[in-house]
């Protein structure tokens, strides 16, 4: 019985030194800060209006530049065709 004890506060501690060493946790993640990524979008995969329609998954063809996508901030820049600002007239 001493074996199953120690090894259940070994356990304990564990976790608790991950809980105090400030790993993410999945609320803080869903914080990120996110950006519109322009350009990189599948046809019916945009997340909202663009193009003259107003609803999200209306992309009529892939990689426009002026229909976006939501990325964790700075991933747009990395992407291929990537912009974070529309192509000019983009209403």
């Amino acid at each position: 019985m001493k074996a199953k004890h120690l090894l259940s506060a070994a356990a304990l501690a564990g976790m608790m030194t991950v809980a105090a060493t400030g790993l993410p946790t999945d609320a803080q993640a869903q914080k990120q800060a996110m950006e519109k990524c322009y350009g990189v979008v599948k046809a019916g995969m945009n997340d909202c209006g663009a193009n003259g329609h107003s609803c999200a998954g209306q992309a009529k063809t892939d990689n426009d530049p002026n229909e976006w996508v939501m990325v964790p901030e700075g991933l747009c820049d990395k992407l291929t065709g990537g912009s974070t600002a529309p192509k000019e007239g983009d209403k």
